[in-house]
């Protein structure tokens, strides 16, 4: 319908075609039974995705196939019975192959004739993660089907919510190295087969990726709990430190406990994070595919949070700890701070006590060598007004040299005192200034 008003006059931001083509991204391919699916992911990152894109844009230009777009996320071939869709994630990249199978009473039976030759012309700079492989059959008895397939200890089943179908699976790999999982159909719809197919293969994807934050909370439990034990024995020899020698020793042992803990808080911050929110991907897709249990078997959901809950507990809980050592060790390293500051404070007054009792020894052994300055120099002025005296005495004045001199000597004493005192008091006005 035309409303005569277009947006060729806005300012449009420039990611709106992305934002509005994201809900389009990765849509739903119609299916039909029977079918059979393999789903292979790869860890990359990076300059290794860069080389899978142009991998797969190479394998698309030798088979005169459309490569996709540089800034594209999904990308969808078909080359002659087999569809391959491909996805780029954040860390991860997907490459799902489907092809119809004949009907057959034998579920993972031989794979497509195309489909090796194709898979070895596609190789990945990443590291495979994910080796899956799904078949879909037309059935209504799951539970034989199943338990001839896996084993019966780890086998899990549940009814789907949209439809008459039921999904199998024992999560371990076969002899190949594949995780196989049954879909048996018993009458869904090419659509909703589609996006049951998509939501199961999502469901074991990410609880891979899920379970790869286990190993690295594992790494990291022996150096957060050496780092927790160092910083008990820390402040156990802080309570009777009261050296600033070994105070300082131990703030700097303070400081390189801290600094370790945050290395591997940072190394890990990423991988908890990702691992919790596939683990939130993996219980929402449970809850849209769950409608009902098999009865003799755990569902999906109560079979993986047994597994899966536990690992989840644990990097949450190396998170948690890491955090809360962080914060303690940031406390004890500001009340040993506040101790040393204080000791050099405490020292700082001993040394300034110091300073002002030598500096009144200075001043009081400056006065008795001014006394002694002003004698001296009032003895060499004395005897130079003597000579003085009798020289006019001899040349015939009327002066009495010893009188002359005896009156001369408080003179020059209190004159040289007053011009020593004033020099003295500059110099003391001066140093003031300065200091």
């Amino acid at each position: 319908m035309d409303h005569g008003v277009d947006l060729a006059g806005f300012n449009l931001h420039p990611q709106r075609g992305a934002a509005l083509g994201e809900v389009h991204a990765r849509p739903f391919t119609r299916l039909t039974a029977p079918l059979g699916v393999l789903r292979f992911a790869f860890l990359n990152q990076g300059d290794a995705a860069a080389i899978d894109r142009r991998s797969l844009a190479a394998f698309c230009a030798a088979r005169g196939l459309a490569a996709p777009e540089p800034s594209a996320k999904h990308h969808q071939v078909t080359i002659g019975a087999i569809l391959l869709r491909w996805e780029q994630h954040s860390e991860f990249t997907t490459f799902t192959w489907i092809w119809s199978r004949e009907a057959s009473d034998q579920p993972f039976g031989a794979m497509h004739q195309e489909l090796a030759p194709l898979v070895r012309a596609l190789p990945q700079a990443g590291q495979l993660l994910v080796a899956l492989r799904l078949e879909v059959v037309q059935t209504s008895d799951a539970s034989l089907r199943a338990e001839q397939l896996f084993e019966k200890s780890s086998l899990a089943m549940v009814k789907i919510r949209s439809g008459p179908a039921v999904v199998a699976s024992d999560f371990r790999a076969d002899e190949q190295g594949f995780v196989r999982i049954l879909v048996c159909n018993a009458g869904l719809s090419p659509g909703r087969l589609g996006a049951l197919v998509q939501r199961v293969l999502e469901i074991e994807t990410y609880r891979t990726l899920a379970l790869l934050g286990l190993p690295a909370a594992l790494e990291l439990a022996p150096s957060v709990d050496r780092i927790g034990q160092r910083l008990v024995e820390v402040l156990e020899e802080m309570q009777g430190a009261e050296d600033l020698k070994l105070n300082n020793h131990l703030l700097t042992e303070l400081t390189a406990l801290a600094a370790s803990l945050e290395r591997g808080a940072a190394g890990s911050l990423f991988r908890f994070g990702a691992s919790r929110a596939y683990d939130e991907i993996v219980r929402a897709r449970l809850t849209v595919i769950e409608g009902g249990e098999v009865e003799g078997y755990p569902t999906w959901s109560s079979f993986l949070a047994r597994r899966m809950a536990p690992a989840m507990r644990t990097c949450a809980t190396m998170e948690d700890r890491q955090a809360n050592l962080s914060v303690k060790l940031a406390r004890a390293a500001d009340l040993l701070r506040t101790r040393v500051d204080v000791e050099l404070e405490e020292q700082n007054r001993d040394l300034l006590r110091s300073m002002n009792e030598r500096t009144r020894l200075q001043l009081r052994l400056q006065s008795t060598v001014e006394g002694l300055s002003v004698a001296a120099i009032g003895y060499y002025v004395v005897s130079l007004f003597g000579y003085l005296a009798k020289g006019a005495h001899d040349a015939g004045l009327h002066v009495e040299p010893s009188y002359a001199t005896a009156v001369f000597v408080p003179i020059a004493i209190g004159v040289i005192w007053i011009i020593t005192h004033n020099i003295r008091r500059r110099h003391l006005k001066h140093d003031q200034a300065v200091s």
